[in-house]
């Protein structure tokens, strides 16, 4: 009976914990509309990017889907245009689009950037939301360290190729998906490909260091363009991402319960690009680092201009914008 009472009380606190969070969702959600507002968002075919697309298209943005596996992604706006009613584009003003997208890949890069300037008049905000955590040491098509190649150097061009559009199509913003995790991450400019040593939780680290330095120096260089560009962590997420994090048998139902009462739900997840990409309180905000919709601080080497100058410089040569 005590055990019973016991187990009933935590699942009333976990409810409760849940009930909290899903009030301070809504709250911070907004009521922005996108209407006639173009976005991109990388890896919007689950996860994060996937409710992140679900939610702008309810705003009524066309969204453009940029992902890897065309077959998913198709299946996911196929499931998005089910939950939100098959008149929600047509009715509604918003579009989902889907584009093919291998950050793995420079050629497919500059393959969905050049479709993008040839097909679409303007676009309004880029979220670079894709990413790869903790995989074993294997290269990208180009012979880059998987996590520092898709999560830094592919969002890098990408972003790059597109730079023209987004300042013609001012005010826009730009949105780097980055993680608390950046906080362990070291930029090694010695061993940028890991070719010396490889730990795949401090690879990914660097990664996410470099996507905050990466949107710190943009945001410098785009200063006066009416282009702006912040970065954010999401949180503890339950999403794909720790597709590569073993977990051992007798540890998952456990797991499974933790990770239901206290990692957030990939729409909770996804508040902070949704208000950045959206909300008018951030007009004009730029160089800046958030966390639950609200500024955050970040550590002094995230802020290192030289080390985001000297980052810059190096994946220009990296992706071939610079010989």
């Amino acid at each position: 009976a005590a055990a019973t009472a016991l187990a009933l009380g935590g699942g009333l606190l976990l409810a409760a914990w849940r009930w909290l969070r899903g009030a301070a969702r809504a709250a911070a959600g907004g009521g922005a509309s996108m209407r006639g507002k173009t976005v991109i968002i990388t890896g919007a075919n689950s996860g994060l990017g996937r409710a992140a697309a679900a939610e702008l298209l309810r705003m009524r943005a066309r969204v453009i889907m940029g992902c890897r596996d065309r077959a998913r992604a198709e299946r996911a706006a196929r499931e998005i245009r089910a939950e939100l009613g098959e008149r929600a584009e047509a009715e509604g003003g918003g579009e989902l689009v889907v584009r093919e997208l291998d950050l793995a890949s420079l050629r497919s890069v500059r393959a969905f950037c050049h479709r993008v300037l040839q097909e679409e008049p303007r676009l309004d905000v880029l979220i670079n939301n894709a990413g790869i955590f903790q995989c074993p040491y294997m290269k990208t098509e180009d012979g880059f360290e998987m996590q520092f190649g898709v999560n830094h150097l592919g969002h890098f061009l990408l972003t790059n190729l597109l730079l023209g559009l987004l300042k013609n199509s001012a005010p826009s913003r730009i949105v780097v998906v980055s993680s608390k995790l950046y906080k362990y991450g070291e930029i090694n400019f010695e061993d940028l490909n890991s070719e010396i040593s490889y730990n795949k939780s401090f690879c990914y680290s660097r990664s996410k260091l470099a996507n905050i330095l990466f949107a710190r120096e943009l945001a410098r260089r785009l200063e006066g363009t009416g282009v702006t560009v912040n970065s954010l962590h999401p949180g503890i997420v339950r999403t794909n991402l720790g597709r590569y994090v073993n977990i051992p048998l007798l540890a998952k139902p456990l797991f499974n319960l933790v990770s239901w009462a206290f990692f957030k739900t990939p729409l909770e997840g996804a508040q902070t690009s949704i208000y950045l990409a959206s909300s008018p309180d951030v007009e004009g905000v730029s160089g800046k680092y958030f966390g639950d919709c609200k500024e955050e601080e970040l550590l002094p080497k995230a802020m290192d201009d030289l080390v985001a100058r000297k980052l810059w410089d190096i994946s220009e040569v990296m992706v071939g914008l610079l010989k």
